[in-house]
């Protein structure tokens, strides 16, 4: 299963295991082509330099992946089916990759601007999915692939709404990259509003099986103005996403004043 801090791999020894030939197949020459490397180093420079929000590139992106990831293995354990790729008559097996290829790729528009970067992403990823995917794939089941991480791409924004659940992953995966100092709500530089006490109040997050549903969202706040953070970020996202009944969010504010903690369902 995979951790939220390493690369994905299945175990397939886990009693959950699922088919993991074609994204190991798929994933470490994903991550070390260097146009995708190129790439997230580039769209730091409208997100970070020049707008001044936080990073947007490499660190981003494998925090997304693996959080994407590891939704995906709670998801599949809690018999949570996914409709991606079974309406394109793909495989199971090509589940976890068209989430691979979304996270990966979700973000590349940032290079043209950040402002509606998620419509100028669909063109640049469309184009290297058309050479990357050759090496895996025969034409017909290129196309299929490359509408699904598209389509998942599209919806990573509010704006649209998912219609799959492999993009509502990566919709959800995105808001769960909020841990202290990387919140997607961009703070006011030497500021002290709400955005900058929230942009600092989230100490970790975690994923892990939830009772009663297959997946629980563990954020832990240093203060409650995290979930500001939450609420305005996550919660939109989990909306319509297709996963909201198989999602629970579960804030921990630990009050190191008062020695008390605060468990918060949202």
């Amino acid at each position: 299963m995979a951790s939220e801090t390493t690369g994905h791999k299945y175990d397939p020894a886990e009693e959950h295991a699922f088919p993991d030939e074609r994204l190991n197949e798929v994933l470490p020459k994903l991550v070390e082509h260097p146009e995708v490397e190129a790439y997230l180093e580039a769209q730091n420079v409208n997100a970070v330099t020049r707008k001044g929000y936080n990073d947007h590139g490499t660190k981003h992106i494998e925090i997304v992946r693996n959080r994407a990831l590891r939704l995906y293995d709670l998801l599949k354990a809690g018999n949570v089916p996914f409709n991606g790729a079974t309406d394109q008559g793909l495989d199971e097996a090509d589940e976890p990759v068209i989430i691979a290829l979304a996270a990966t790729l979700h973000d590349v528009g940032h290079v043209v601007h950040r402002d509606d970067h998620v419509y100028y992403s669909i063109p640049l990823a469309a184009d290297f999915l058309d050479e990357f995917l050759d090496q895996f794939y025969e034409t017909p089941e290129q196309i299929r692939i490359k509408a699904e991480v598209l389509h998942a791409i599209l919806c990573h924004h509010t704006e649209e709404t998912p219609l799959t659940r492999e993009a509502g992953v990566i919709r959800v995966a995105d808001a769960l990259d909020m841990e202290r100092g990387r919140s997607r709500i961009p703070y006011e530089e030497g500021g002290r509003g709400i955005n900058t006490l929230s942009s600092q109040a989230i100490r970790e997050v975690s994923l892990q099986p939830g009772n009663g549903t297959p997946v629980m969202v563990e954020i832990e706040m240093v203060n409650a103005a995290g979930v500001y953070q939450v609420d305005n970020l996550l919660k939109s996202k989990l909306r319509d996403s297709m996963l909201e009944d198989a999602v629970r969010i579960v804030a921990v504010n630990t009050k190191s004043d008062a020695g008390l903690v605060e468990r918060i369902e949202l």
